[in-house]
């Protein structure tokens, strides 16, 4: 979809005298921009016949960021000719150190709350978060997340009778495990791949585009070691300031089994085979 940025545009974000709009790449669901004008650069992000409440769920994560960690600073949300958009300022990127990053992250799990959740659900994206609030952490991970999107893969298709029968010894596993080992709910980023993470101008690592809630901070951890892009001084850095649970790194095949429901979900029978092989993992580590 082609979007004009144009004047009336520049009274309703009200950043001074705009010089230059530039679309930008903004990931697979926003158009993006960057503005230019004389009070500096912001990231204007658009999402076309939709309401400002479409970004409360990321203004409300980035804010949460910032309370213990560094992300983008959200200037304003709103509507604007049938269309939702979020302005935050512009980041420069730059280089910097993974065992900095790991550092920011750990800060970030170590802001906690009395429960597993989050005061709202999201279900304005295609895979579903019910972040109804929970004691316990096996309730609310097998209920509020991996039930959610069996449910929804088994709508379109992508089930079996040999996933169904890993997927239910899988949760007893995972309950069996968190009766006896219970696990403090952590600010979670929610979405911590290496397109998510990056370094400023001055060196400093920042994170964005984040999906939070409180949960078991092994979760973000999984998702690191996914799709890769974190190096072994990631790891060094975030267990100098909040070291990991003994066993750990067996534990992250038991996470990465969301993720790759949750991918099953999205993109379809390409990761099935992935999926049932974390499964396995997960009943024999």
């Amino acid at each position: 979809m082609i979007l004009q940025i144009d004047e009336s545009w520049y009274q309703e974000l009200n950043l001074g005298q705009v010089y230059q709009v530039t679309p930008v790449s903004g990931g697979d669901i926003n158009l993006a921009f960057a503005v230019e004008s004389d009070q500096g650069k912001y990231f204007l992000k658009v999402q076309p016949s939709n309401q400002a409440s479409f970004f409360n769920h990321e203004k409300e994560g980035l804010d949460l960021i910032n309370t213990v960690a560094n992300a983008p600073r959200v200037i304003k949300i709103g509507t604007f000719k049938n269309c939702g958009y979020l302005i935050q300022r512009f980041v420069d990127f730059g280089a910097g150190s993974q065992y900095d990053l790991g550092q920011l992250v750990a800060k970030l799990h170590q802001k906690h709350a009395p429960k597993f959740g989050l005061d709202h659900d999201v279900l304005n994206a295609k895979n579903p978060k019910i972040n109804q609030w929970q004691s316990n952490w096996s309730d609310f991970y097998i209920d509020q997340r991996l039930n959610v999107l069996v449910k929804l893969v088994k709508e379109k298709g992508y089930w079996n009778n040999y996933r169904q029968k890993l997927f239910m010894n899988y949760k007893d596993m995972i309950v069996r495990y968190y009766q006896k080992n219970p696990v403090v709910p952590s600010l979670l980023h929610g979405d911590l791949w290496n397109g998510n993470v990056g370094f400023e101008k001055n060196h400093q690592p920042i994170l964005f585009d984040p999906d939070v809630f409180y949960g078991n901070r092994e979760m973000d951890i999984a998702m690191t070691l996914l799709f890769g892009g974190f190096t072994d001084e990631f790891y060094q850095g975030y267990n100098s300031i909040y070291p990991l649970s003994h066993g750990w790194q067996q534990r992250m095949i038991w996470y990465q089994v969301y993720y790759l429901l949750a991918h099953l979900n999205l993109f379809g029978e390409t990761y099935g085979p992935s999926l049932e092989t974390a499964l396995e993992r997960s009943l024999n580590e």
